[in-house]
């Protein structure tokens, strides 16, 4: 037995020592300053630039067991919730080296895994008093109003038909210089088409356009703010260009877009008010990711007017897709309603010949090739197969496919087919050689939107369709930039379809950087999702370092509590683990902590709220003696959130904007991301246990005869 834990202790656990070298080189997604990194490819000698765990994780060698089983618990946070992996990491690595810690002092493992779940789920208990209801915060939202936050959300959705109200120009007169602002009291632009550009919602307006509004030089006359109903001079010019709440002022790279603004705003909620709260939610919950965040109050203020007539307040992601665009400014990025992607220039010079006509329109559930077959076919029995995929490119069998496919499309009079899956190379070409246009892949939600508005009914193989299967009224057309362009940016075009009554908006994310372009789209949806899940929820945390702050006081509590007599019980499986957990449990809960200390102290590191992570230390100790001295820990963390001061000097460390805005965290995905975090610590624990002392020499050393050996 003192071999064995000679044998421990020299050898230490070889799956922790790789989840904790796995998990430290996400430390700086943590908070809302994070530092991307560049992966490169060496095949390619492309570079991507990341800001995920998701992405990270893909990048790495994970050939280890540690690191296989590490890959499925990010990827199961990410598929459940789409937040939270970053967090989860971090833990990961931290409580790995915490217990290492534990068994270099010799702490059993059976104590380590009982004591640090039972500490886990007592602190999830505890931070219950933390949450607040979606109500309540819509409340305080609306009564602290945070005005440059509430500016910037309210100047995103405006409409043509709506004007500034008083306090909105006395706080941009305030802040802004005061240039002459005057509401006008109509309105040039009437009917759906102020909203609804041929049926379709056009782009946002980034605030930097703001900038392109006015006319240059000395020319003081008045420009006119589309479909805002306000006049701006044009001196504003000048004081716009350093102005701290615009953040991407300066000329376009694009000398059509200065001064030829032609696009139109969301139209508001019925409630003005609901959608500033969700908008303001939404930024709250962004823990800094303000990339998206307009085109999020966008779509925001167009569900809740729909939602208004529903009854419901839920964010309906299937109804929410996106497009990455590369070759235009981030400041071109739009909400556009229906469905827009990118084809070859091939298929938009068919999409130019449908301009204004409406089109009939197929959905196919899976692939458009000859080899495809459903998920649970059987082939026939008793049948000899001689070939099975015939060569498509010359042959007899595959042109015979390729021309009954075609006969079938033209034969219903098909204009436009939406694939789920892949296309045959060749029917593609086939179909649009006769002014079929043919995209695939597209989202099943996308299919699901189409199908309900154009009656359109999905199927398997074209050999399935009829009369019936074949939806109307369908419209195509090249995507237009905010400045009223059609653009091509040479190998693919991005083209808008879309149908009368169709719901699904699109986010166009655009760049001219390549390797942003997935990490936009990342940023993205990671807002949308916690967005979603905090109306799902009805709840969240209050955020900002609270939560985390309120564990380490209550671990600090269950530390000083009195050794309960040991019992062996339903609890226990005997005495000796009962005594074993007794004696150390104030050393493994502050094993348990020490996780919790390290993130806050590194969110403040990236921060730079503290130098280094010794004085974050310092200062999230200082917290928790004054919590204690305060006798309600709960009470003075509240108090704390309440000023937006949780950690640091003048606001929280997720607070980035200085403003004191409050920040919130979802709930179900973080307490979720710290159980997954601990489980997998706790499983990599025992099978490296049961792999280095084998499973009963594990139990020896875990008995109370263990214990005696030690100190032999």
């Amino acid at each position: 037995l003192p071999m064995a834990f000679r044998d421990v202790n020299a050898r230490r656990h070889i799956g922790l020592q790789q989840l904790s070298s796995l998990a430290s080189t996400g430390r700086t997604f943590l908070g809302p300053v994070k530092s991307h990194k560049f992966i490169v490819d060496e095949s390619t000698n492309q570079s991507t630039l990341i800001c995920s765990a998701v992405r990270l994780l893909e990048s790495l060698d994970l050939s280890s067991a540690a690191g296989q089983l590490l890959n499925e618990t990010i990827q199961a946070q990410n598929k459940e919730f789409k937040t939270g992996m970053s967090t989860l990491l971090f833990l990961v690595g931290a409580w790995s080296n915490a217990v290492v810690e534990c068994l270099q002092q010799n702490v059993p493992v059976s104590a380590i895994v009982s004591v640090m779940s039972e500490g886990l789920n007592s602190c999830c208990e505890k931070v219950q008093c933390l949450q607040i209801s979606i109500h309540d915060v819509k409340k305080e939202l609306c009564s602290s109003r945070v005005r440059p936050s509430t500016f910037e959300c309210k100047a995103c959705q405006v409409g043509c038909d709506s004007l500034l109200n008083p306090q909105d120009l006395l706080y941009f007169q305030k802040h802004v210089s005061a240039p002459e602002v005057i509401p006008t009291s109509s309105c040039s632009h009437q009917g759906d088409d102020c909203h609804f550009n041929k049926g379709l919602v056009s782009p946002l307006v980034d605030l930097g356009s703001a900038a392109s509004l006015v006319k240059p030089g000395s020319d003081r006359s008045s420009s006119v703010i589309p479909g805002s109903g306000v006049i701006v001079s044009s001196h504003i010019k000048q004081k716009l260009t350093h102005s701290r709440h615009f953040s991407t002022l300066g000329k376009s790279r694009f000398p059509s877009q200065q001064g030829n603004f032609q696009g139109y705003l969301l139209r508001p909620s019925a409630d003005p008010c609901e959608c500033c709260d969700l908008g303001h939610l939404a930024m709250a919950l962004s823990h800094g990711n303000q990339t998206g965040m307009k085109l999020l109050q966008s779509i925001v203020a167009y569900q809740q007017e729909r939602a208004d007539c529903r009854g419901s307040s839920q964010l309906n992601i299937t109804e929410i897709v996106t497009c990455p665009l590369l070759g235009l400014p981030e400041s071109y990025s739009c909400v556009c309603r229906g469905f827009v992607t990118l084809v070859p220039p091939e298929q938009a010079t068919v999409i130019k010949q449908f301009k204004d006509k409406p089109l009939r329109i197929l959905l196919v559930d899976g692939d458009l090739t000859e080899q495809y077959r459903h998920l649970g076919f059987n082939r026939p029995q008793n049948v000899r197969t001689i070939l099975e995929h015939p060569n498509l490119e010359g042959g007899r069998a595959g042109g015979t496919w390729l021309n009954r496919m075609l006969d079938i499309l033209v034969g219903f009079e098909v204009n436009l087919v939406l694939v789920k899956g892949s296309v045959c190379k060749n029917l593609l070409d086939r179909c649009t050689a006769s002014r079929i246009l043919v995209i695939g892949p597209v989202p099943r939600d996308v299919l699901c939107a189409f199908m309900e508005v154009t009656g359109a009914q999905p199927v398997t193989y074209l050999s399935q369709l009829n009369p019936s299967c074949v939806g109307n009224g369908a419209q195509a057309g090249l995507w237009e930039a905010s400045d009223g362009r059609a653009m091509d940016l040479g190998e693919l075009v991005p083209v808008q379809i879309s149908v009368r009554g169709l719901h699904l908006l699109t986010a166009v994310l655009t760049t001219a950087v390549a390797s942003r372009l997935q990490l936009l789209e990342d940023q993205f949806w990671t807002s949308v999702y916690r967005l979603h899940h905090a109306l799902k929820d009805g709840k969240v945390f209050r955020g900002g370092g609270a939560v985390e702050l309120l564990c380490l006081s209550h671990i600090q509590v269950l530390t000083e509590e009195p050794v309960r007599p040991a019992k062996s019980g339903k609890e226990f499986p005997g005495p000796w683990l009962a005594a074993a957990v007794a004696e150390y449990k104030p050393l493994v809960l502050q094993a348990l902590a020490s996780g919790w200390k390290r993130y806050l102290s590194v969110v403040m590191c990236n921060m730079a709220k503290a130098p280094t992570e010794l004085e974050a230390c310092a200062l999230v100790d200082h917290h928790l003696r004054k919590a204690a001295d305060c006798g309600s820990p709960s009470a003075y963390i509240l108090e704390l959130f309440r000023r937006g001061d949780v950690l640091g000097g003048g606001s929280g460390p997720f607070d980035e904007h200085g403003e004191g805005l409050k920040v919130y965290d979802n709930v179900a995905a973080k307490t979720e991301a710290w159980r997954r975090a601990l489980d997998l610590v706790l499983l990599v624990l025992q099978t490296d246990a049961e792999i280095i002392t084998g499973p009963r020499r594990n139990e020896l050393l875990n008995s109370p005869l263990s214990s005696e050996f030690m100190f032999l």
